[in-house]
């Protein structure tokens, strides 16, 4: 599925209320303007987090390591919604209990989100969408560390490990 510059979100202030809409171009443009994302971490009951790796023809940060899902909340969407709907699109799971862990906001040259971060444990099948997602697997805490800073994970999912305090 390729990007839709015309795909409409909203425009929030801090505190996560709707102050306008905008589309996906607008927002990605380096307007700033803020606009909700959800992420969810997906880890096994052996500490393992799943990853999933953007595709090439991405216009942010194509072919680096991500948070397990990630997506934009769409105008008239709710966050829970929009999580709910992500997860089944990009990672195909069901049945799974997300636990709310913070929201901050995101700021890179191109874009500003308000990032509602989530995470769950969970041990059954992931089913990456291979439209969606270039490939997906579970990395080990320490597989992790050892590749910060190398270029291999978004800036964001690199900062947000850090922020939210997801691994001890």
């Amino acid at each position: 599925m390729k990007n839709n510059d015309e795909e409409m979100f909203p425009v929030v202030d801090e505190e996560g209320n709707i102050t306008g809409a905008a589309s996906r171009g607008e927002c990605h443009n380096g307007s700033k303007l803020l606009h909700p994302v959800v992420h969810l971490h997906v880890f096994n009951s052996k500490g393992e987090i799943y990853l999933q790796k953007r595709p090439e023809w991405k216009d942010i940060q194509p072919d680096k390591w991500d948070t397990s899902v990630g997506g934009h909340i769409d105008l008239g969407e709710s966050v829970e919604q929009a999580l709910r709907r992500e997860v089944q699109e990009e990672i195909g799971i069901t049945g799974y209990t997300p636990e709310f862990i913070t929201s901050y906001i995101f700021q890179s040259e191109r874009e500003k989100e308000l990032v509602f971060v989530y995470k769950t444990t969970y041990d059954g099948q992931i089913l990456p969408d291979k439209e969606e997602l270039a490939d997906g697997r579970f990395w080990t805490v320490e597989e992790i560390k050892k590749n910060l800073g190398k270029e291999v994970y978004t800036p964001n999912f690199e900062g947000e490990i850090v922020r939210v305090k997801l691994f001890n």
